[in-house]
C-alpha cells in the first residue's frame, strides 16, 4: 500500500483519509493545531449550540449530507426554518427587508424591487433595466462589481451584493471574479443577457430546505469522523517538503509515495504554485435573556453595508434559523465582527436596541480562513492543475479552489482519494 500524507486536519484532510480507507489505504495526517476538525467548531454554552465557524452547508450541494449519512448520522440532520428565511439590510439608521424572490444579488422579479425601501426610484429604475439586455454569447470574467453594476447599477451593488459576498467571501466586489464566485449567473448572461429573466425561466420551485446542518452542531460530523476513522495523526508544523516526497515536522523526516496538501497551500510550498490570496474573519457569539431582548427581527439575520459597516459586518438570528440550538428563555446571536467587545455590543445595541449585558461573549479568530476567488481565478485553478500533472504524487484539496463550502471540501477530498487509489495497484 502507498505511504499517504496528509497536510491539514480539517474537512478536506479528514474527508481525504476517510475515502482513502475505504480502498484500504492508510494516510497519515499532519496538524499544527492541538486538534482535528480546521474552522469547524461548535461550543454548548449555557445550553446554546454556538458555532464557531461555519454554521450550515448548503442543502443542494450533496457531498456534506451523504457523508453524514455514511457515519450514520441520518437522524442528525436538521434543515433550516425556511418559512421563517428573511434577510435585513441596514440602510442609513434602520433595517430593511431584503426583497423577495431575491437569488443572491439577483431579484427574481422586478415588483418587489420597485416596492422594497431599500432603493430609490433612481434606483429601482436602474435595477430594472437589466430586463431589456441580450443575451453575450460570451462568458466574461469580470470582476463582481462591474457584472452587478452593468445588470443593476450601484444602488443593488451597495446595498445587496457587497453585504451578500462579504458574507460568505469576506472579499471585495471590486476583486472577485463574477466567473468563479457566481459561475451560475454568467452563464446565464451568455445565454439569456437579462439575470432576472435567466432567473426566472431557470430556477425551479425549491422543494427542501436552503440549508442544512446537525442537530448537536457541525462539530458532531467531525467528531464521527474521527471517532470511525481513528486517524494516525502527527501533530506540528510542516518545516519543508521535498519532492521524492520527504516531509520535515519537527525536525524529523517522513518519506511519503503521496503527499496531499489540505491547508493554505503557500504555507507549505511557498512559491510553488500561483498564491491565492486568503482573508481572516471573526465569528462572535452573543447570548442573552430573552427577556432582556425588546424585539426579534423576523427573519435569519441582518447584514451591513460596507458604505455603512463599523464593528458588525452580519448577523444571525441562531433559533430562528434551526430549531433545537437555543433554549427558549434565551437568544443566541451569530456575529461576523472587525471590533472589539465594547464596540460589538455597542452596535448590537443600536442595531438592535439590545443595551443588557450579555449572558456570555465567545470571539473567534481564523486568520488566512476564506480564500479569495479573485478575478483570474478559473486560469489560475487550471495552471495548478497543470502543474500538478508534472508532479505525480503531489495533491491540493480544500476549500481554495473549486468552491468554498464545506461540501466542496468533501467533494475535491473524495476526488483526490479516488485518484490516489486509482494510481495504486
Amino acid at each position: 500500500m502507498p505511504r499517504v500524507l496528509i497536510v491539514g486536519g480539517g474537512i478536506s484532510g479528514l474527508s481525504t483519509a476517510w475515502y482513502l480507507a475505504k480502498y484500504d489505504i492508510r494516510a497519515t495526517i499532519v496538524e499544527r493545531a492541538n486538534y482535528l476538525g480546521g474552522l469547524i467548531k461548535t461550543e454548548l454554552i449555557d445550553g446554546c449550540v454556538a458555532e464557531a465557524g461555519p454554521d450550515s452547508f448548503l442543502t443542494t450541494k450533496t457531498a456534506a449530507k451523504e457523508l453524514a449519512e455514511e457515519l450514520g448520522l441520518s437522524q442528525e440532520l436538521v434543515g433550516s426554518n425556511d418559512h421563517q428565511r428573511a434577510t435585513f439590510i441596514w440602510k442609513r439608521g434602520r433595517m430593511v427587508k431584503l426583497p423577495d424572490g431575491m437569488t443572491m444579488m439577483v431579484p427574481g422579479k422586478i415588483g418587489p424591487i420597485l416596492k422594497s425601501d431599500l432603493l430609490s426610484w433612481p434606483g429601482k429604475l436602474r435595477a430594472s433595466f437589466d430586463l431589456f439586455r441580450r443575451p453575450t454569447g460570451v462568458e466574461r470574467d469580470v470582476s463582481v462589481s462591474d457584472f452587478v453594476l452593468e445588470h443593476y447599477g450601484r444602488e443593488v451593488l451597495d446595498y445587496i451584493a457587497e453585504p451578500m459576498l462579504a458574507g460568505v467571501y469576506g472579499g471585495d466586489p471590486a476583486e472577485l471574479s463574477a466567473l468563479s464566485v457566481t459561475p451560475q449567473f454568467v452563464k446565464w448572461e451568455a445565454r439569456y443577457g437579462s439575470l432576472t429573466r435567466a432567473t426566472k425561466s431557470e430556477l425551479k420551485q425549491s422543494t427542501g430546505p436552503l440549508f442544512t446542518t446537525l442537530r448537536r452542531g457541525l462539530q458532531s460530523l467531525t467528531d464521527e469522523l474521527i471517532r470511525q476513522l481513528q486517524p494516525e495523526v502527527i501533530y506540528g508544523a510542516v518545516e519543508k517538503i521535498e519532492q521524492g516526497y520527504r516531509v520535515r515536522v519537527n525536525g524529523d523526516w517522513i518519506e511519503a509515495d503521496h503527499v496531499v496538501v489540505a491547508c493554505r497551500a503557500a504555507a507549505v510550498l511557498p512559491n510553488l504554485f500561483p498564491e491565492i490570496p486568503y482573508n481572516s474573519a471573526t465569528v462572535t457569539c452573543v447570548g442573552y435573556r430573552k427577556a432582556d431582548v425588546p424585539r426579534e427581527l423576523p427573519g435569519f439575520g441582518f447584514l451591513v453595508p460596507r458604505i455603512e459597516r463599523t464593528a458588525v459586518s452580519a448577523g444571525t438570528w441562531v433559533s430562528h434559523k434551526f430549531n433545537h440550538r437555543v433554549p427558549d428563555d434565551k437568544v443566541l446571536l451569530r456575529l461576523f465582527t472587525t471590533g472589539g467587545k465594547a464596540d460589538i455590543l455597542r452596535e448590537v445595541g443600536e442595531k438592535l436596541g439590545i443595551a443588557a449585558e450579555p449572558l456570555f461573549l465567545r470571539e473567534h479568530h481564523w486568520p488566512h480562513a476564506m480564500p479569495q476567488y479573485c478575478v483570474g481565478h478559473t486560469e489560475l485553478v487550471k495552471i495548478i492543475e497543470a502543474m500538478l500533472k508534472d508532479l505525480p504524487g503531489l495533491h491540493v484539496a480544500g476549500n481554495a479552489y473549486q468552491g468554498i463550502g464545506i461540501p466542496d471540501c468533501i467533494r475535491m477530498g473524495r476526488q483526490v482519494a479516488e485518484r490516489i487509489a486509482s494510481q495504486t495497484p
